[in-house]
């Protein structure tokens, strides 16, 4: 038993990368289905792909970086949008109510 704990554990063997994870609507998720890399319209469902095959080690965040031309920023922002407002956080029409520190009253903003 201690053999098979260290062999899964052990730093030297990297543990293999998932096929598929599972999908923010319950869809399996694999490197075939997640958006195309030269995706330009990010809905809200292409968003939660790429940050479940992130958290689900099918890609890496550099791979994903890489492949959609986003900041670690960018990306970790949908990651909190996710985490602090679920899906709806990552709705840019509504980014007002979900981000902190924005002005909420017209009158105070300059134009």
């Amino acid at each position: 038993m201690q053999n098979l704990i260290e062999t899964m554990t052990s730093p030297t063997r990297p543990m293999a990368a998932p096929t598929s994870v599972i999908g923010p609507e319950g869809q399996r998720i694999t490197r075939d289905t997640l958006p195309p890399a030269n995706t330009k319209r990010w809905v809200i469902r292409r968003k939660a792909e790429v940050v479940a095959a992130v958290r689900g080690g099918l890609l890496t965040l550099e791979e994903a970086c890489e492949r959609y031309i986003l900041t670690v920023e960018e990306f970790q922002s949908w990651q909190r949008a996710i985490e602090q407002h679920g899906l709806p956080g990552l709705r840019t029409t509504r980014l007002q109510e979900y981000r902190p520190g924005t002005l909420r009253d017209p009158a105070i903003r300059s134009f």
